[in-house]
């Protein structure tokens, strides 16, 4: 059965609830969008939730942006996944992509449910770290220079914590 999530940003003016099969926050993500908006140690954890459960208080409270990307031939390209935030405290809340179904990401630092424990990490992104990250790669974690190998459905249901 899916975990019920809540969560909020830091000042209250949104909150909100949903389900979630995957909600181990196993991979931590170092590109520069994810450390520049929601980033603490240099990287960000998002979780996915089933978007058609998600219920939102204050959603007058949230603004959204598609970060500008680079091109491999340097031109900008505008990211088609929409990042959403407070507009009051500026939390890093949710992200959304046009061809993720009925997928959303929640920042994992705007839950407030307690989240189960992963067995172990992945770091993705590990070509964009800024220079003065550390990551913190335990034995049993996976490294990736870009994106990994697995789905986020994939990782879950290979570790034994995919809820049905």
């Amino acid at each position: 059965m899916p975990l019920a999530l809540t969560g909020s940003c830091k000042c209250g003016a949104v909150r909100f609830t949903a389900l979630s099969q995957d909600p181990c926050p196993y991979l931590r993500c170092y590109c520069s969008i994810c450390r520049k908006t929601g980033g603490g140690g240099g990287y960000a954890i998002g979780i996915n939730a089933i978007f058609s459960s998600l219920k939102i208080e204050g959603a007058e409270a949230i603004g959204g942006f598609h970060a500008t990307l680079q091109s491999p031939d340097g031109k900008p390209i505008v990211s088609p996944v929409e990042r959403q935030f407070c507009i009051h405290c500026h939390t890093a809340l949710f992200g959304r992509g046009p061809d993720w179904g009925d997928l959303i990401s929640i920042a994992a630092s705007a839950v407030d449910s307690d989240l189960p424990d992963p067995p172990s990490l992945a770091h993705m992104m590990l070509g964009s770290k800024a220079n003065w990250v550390k990551p913190e790669i335990g034995p049993d974690d996976e490294r990736f220079e870009e994106f990994p190998d697995k789905s986020v459905e994939e990782w879950h249901r290979a570790h034994g914590v995919w809820l049905e």
